[in-house]
């Protein structure tokens, strides 16, 4: 995305012949698109509060440019299936932010500008930590949901040495409840499965002939069924590692097999209740142990979540371009003193012609503030008394609405 200049000057004729000479050269070379940002007429109050809301306002922009930060880096994560279409959700009162920006009005209804310009920053700083505290909660609880969905994913995405069974094995595939006999599982390499059907019942005494079936196979190899006396269970073991036929540490146990499964089926109630996808997803969706991968594209493309988090990105944006908006006002007037008469407009530089583009704007109103406009034009020169902060400072009015940081 880009980058903008919000700025202002006074807005006497003399300073409005100087924007209209800057906006002709900056559009007619193309050093920039240039737009009016209209700020309404605010209660004003007194300049020493002005002041202390100057600091405050510094303050709020940057906790609100964090805050739509962490959420568009938020939704990048949650449609992790479908990044590219990020930009397409953040909006801002249901346009682009560009469209937003150049088109900005204020929200009266919101914010009333009958109140005076504590109240409102007070209300927007209320909005801002409010947004901030409810992404905390929902990402946490979607974290979890998420991270224990992967968790179980893994088991049934692995091979047949490290996945889970639960949804493999059968009842009907093991002799159970025996005192003597025991079956057991064993995973054998696909270049090996005819050595093992001619070696299982040699590996070891009592073992019981042809009782030895495959059940599973994936691309290395397949799982065997093998019965044999519980007795020569360990030299049984020892020999088949021995032939590179390694035995499954698994026991059926029915009670256990269905507490799995019913775990599976919890987290995906709990995710359907706080994630429910759409009618769409719910009709495709496959059956229970391999939904996992279902069940985490709905998280990350169709719940609520994802609707809490594009109307949060444009409450918590809206709120952010309030705040600049505020900024402009309080500076113009403590710049330019009152009674209040400014002009702000919003610059879309041209990224190959930024300093150019300094260059004429510093040219244009360096009779705003001859000393600072100097030092600008020459870093070099040693000015008694000129102080200048951290922040940019130029003669006019100017704050960055930097949109790259969503990108």
């Amino acid at each position: 995305m880009s980058e903008f200049w919000l700025i202002s000057a006074p807005g006497d004729k003399t300073n409005l012949q100087a924007w209209e000479r800057m906006n002709t050269v900056t559009s007619k070379s193309n050093l920039s698109i240039n737009s009016k940002f209209h700020i309404p007429d605010l209660k004003v109050g007194t300049l020493d509060a002005l002041v202390g809301l100057s600091d405050e306002l510094g303050k709020l922009d940057c906790s609100a440019e964090s805050v739509i930060k962490k959420i568009a880096q938020y939704i990048g994560e949650v449609m992790e299936d479908s990044k590219d279409k990020v930009q397409e959700n953040l909006l801002a009162n249901g346009v682009d932010l560009i469209s937003y920006l150049t088109r900005f009005e204020w929200d009266m209804a919101k914010y009333p500008i009958k109140q005076p310009l504590k109240n409102i920053t007070e209300a927007l700083a209320k909005q801002v930590t409010q947004i901030e505290t409810d992404l905390k909660t929902r990402s946490a609880a979607y974290n979890n949901i998420k991270g224990n969905l992967q968790s179980l994913e893994k088991k049934t995405v692995g091979n047949l040495l490290t996945r889970t069974l639960a949804d493999i094995v059968q009842k009907e595939d093991f002799v159970l409840n025996s005192e003597y006999l025991i079956t057991l599982l064993v995973v054998v390499p696909k270049s090996s499965y005819i050595q093992w059907q001619k070696t299982y019942e040699s590996l070891s005494d009592m073992v019981v002939p042809r009782s030895t079936k495959m059940i599973a196979e994936d691309a290395e190899g397949g799982l065997f069924t093998v019965t044999l006396f519980r007795k020569v269970m360990d030299d049984f073991k020892a020999k088949a590692r021995e032939n590179r036929f390694m035995v499954r540490e698994f026991y059926f146990d029915e009670k256990e097999l269905k507490c799995e499964k019913e775990e599976l089926m919890k987290l995906a109630s709990d995710k359907k209740q706080q994630y429910q996808p759409t009618v769409a997803s719910v009709v495709s969706a496959p059956e229970p142990l391999p939904m996992v991968r279902w069940q985490l594209l709905c998280l990350s493309s169709q719940g609520p979540l994802l609707r809490w988090l594009k109307v949060n990105f444009s409450e918590a944006f809206v709120a952010w371009i309030h705040v600049k908006a505020l900024r402009v006002f309080v500076e113009s007037v403590l710049r330019y003193g009152l009674p209040v008469n400014f002009q702000a407009m919003l610059l879309q530089p041209n990224r190959k012609s930024v300093k150019r583009l300094r260059d004429v704007l510093n040219l244009v109103f360096k009779h705003l503030d001859e000393v600072a406009a100097a030092s600008i034009m020459d870093p070099g020169m040693d000015i008694p008394g000129l102080q200048l902060s951290n922040q940019e400072y130029y003669p006019y009015v100017y704050f960055k609405i930097d949109l790259s940081i969503l990108d």
